[in-house]
């Protein structure tokens, strides 16, 4: 994105000769600039012309000749310091035309123009210009619309790497201004095909994931292989920043084959791009996610089966849009590179107790009912092994009964200058479609808030 700009005017090469044989400290041996004019043919010279240091370091003065000239010795280190184009150049001796040259630093300066696109300005909407050309990998999924919509709302070029029809990307094509939002297809497993989607862009976003594994992908070529390709190539290609999305629980020993792979994914990014933003945020909810809705529609099963009425495990959810203006915030702090960012709602919850409170908001009966962890993954096979996407799974059984970990020592959403939105604020927004029709304009105060749970 950034070009060095051409020398023109009185500080192009041919403009310095044309001053320094004008100078009254010059000497007055000529001589003639061969060829043509390399500022005319439209080209910079590839090397920037010596700065008056490096003048003082030819060595010490020395008094001309009786030709009036320098020595021979000073001749030659002038001209293995200057670059080939500008080989035919008269050369100020060492004296007084060094002090001249000194004085007038604007002639030998060389100005170093930036692409309009990455310049801010405008006044901070979406016909502005940010200065963040973003590619966010997973722009397709749950958080990452979020992420596009809060970068093209700013003014930013967004690079949108996708795998799926072109149709499932028309809700995203309104969130950025027009020729703001680029589409690149492309293919995770092919790290050149990862290098056109990252080599033009000064932030790499990377949100790639899935719930479940396929016969094509695994968590660990989801968490760990392409997350790695991913911080590899961005590194390799200069980029500046590199947002990581990993979990909240996250670890080499959770139950879970799902928070195990987020782990070593972590682990594999920090070592590739040891400057990468790493954001843990927990359960998120909002109005497309698989948690609250999951449960919600748990109803027309007859009732919520829970491992040990679900009185054991501790739940601390964010929304959804929290998180992605965390993303954002963490690009433009500068502090926030090499952090690692553990994302949480306000209020923690018993699983019971928020799934009984969203159920409260949608006005529907609330049938709890122990199950086995045994039994529930014996149900959940039946969900894997079915041609559809699996509603139920074994690893999701495990990660939903988790008790959220906590990380008083990282930074969270208040280190970014966020307040934390409680659920009770936002459910109805996720909930209300579970709702019958003569309950869909109830007041969300009708619902008896949750308890919340203190450690």
């Amino acid at each position: 994105m950034f070009s060095t700009g051409r020398l023109s005017g009185d500080r192009s090469y041919c403009g310095l000769a044309v001053a320094l044989a004008h100078s009254p400290h010059t000497s007055t041996q000529t001589g003639h600039h061969d060829g043509p004019c390399a500022c005319s043919q439209g080209a910079a010279p590839a090397q920037p012309f010596p700065p008056p240091s490096q003048y003082e370091a030819l060595g010490p003065a020395r008094p001309p000749s009786a030709a009036g000239g320098c020595g021979l010795s000073g001749k030659m280190a002038a001209a293995a310091l200057c670059p080939r184009s500008a080989r035919g150049l008269w050369l100020p001796r060492a004296g007084p035309g060094i002090s001249a040259l000194a004085a007038a630093p604007s002639v030998l300066q060389q100005h170093r123009h930036v692409h309009h696109a990455v310049i801010p300005h405008g006044r901070s909407g979406r016909s502005s210009v940010s200065g963040i050309v973003a590619t966010v990998f997973g722009a397709t999924g749950f958080l990452g619309r979020y992420v596009v919509n809060r970068l093209g709302r700013i003014g930013s070029q967004v690079i949108i790497p996708y795998r799926c029809d072109q149709y499932d990307l028309m809700y995203l094509r309104p969130m950025g201004d027009l020729g703001q939002l680029l589409f690149l297809e492309w293919d995770c497993k092919d790290k050149d095909s990862i290098r056109r989607a990252v080599e033009h862009s000064n932030v790499v976003i990377n949100l790639v994931g899935k719930e479940w594994e396929t016969k094509n992908f695994s968590f660990e070529d989801e968490f760990v292989n392409i997350p790695k390709s991913i911080a590899q190539i961005t590194r390799e290609a200069g980029v500046e920043t590199l947002v990581h999305i990993s979990h909240l629980n996250a670890s080499m020993k959770s139950p879970s084959k799902y928070l195990r792979n987020k782990a070593v994914g972590e682990k594999a990014v920090r070592e590739e791009f040891p400057d990468a933003i790493i954001m843990k945020p927990a359960e998120m909810f909002g109005r497309e996610d698989r948690f609250l809705n999951h449960y919600a529609n748990m109803r027309w099963f007859g009732g919520v089966p829970l491992i040990s009425m679900g009185k054991k495990t501790a739940k601390q959810p964010v929304y959804v849009v929290d998180v992605a203006k965390a993303i954002i915030n963490a690009i433009k702090d500068p502090d926030a590179k090499g952090k690692t960012y553990a994302l949480a709602g306000p209020n923690r919850y018993l699983l019971h107790d928020l799934v009984e409170y969203a159920y409260a908001v949608s006005f529907r009966t609330f049938f709890p009912y122990p199950l086995p962890r045994p039994l529930y993954h014996l149900v959940a096979r039946f969900f894997e092994i079915s041609p559809f996407e699996p509603w139920l799974t074994r690893d999701k059984v495990d990660r939903f009964h988790i008790t959220d970990m906590t990380f008083p020592d990282l930074p969270g959403l208040e280190d970014l200058g966020i307040q934390p939105t409680p659920l009770e604020q936002k459910a109805i927004e996720v909930l209300r479609r579970h709702r019958r029709y003569r309950w869909l304009d109830a007041e969300l105060e009708e619902a008896k808030p949750a308890k919340t749970y203190n450690m």
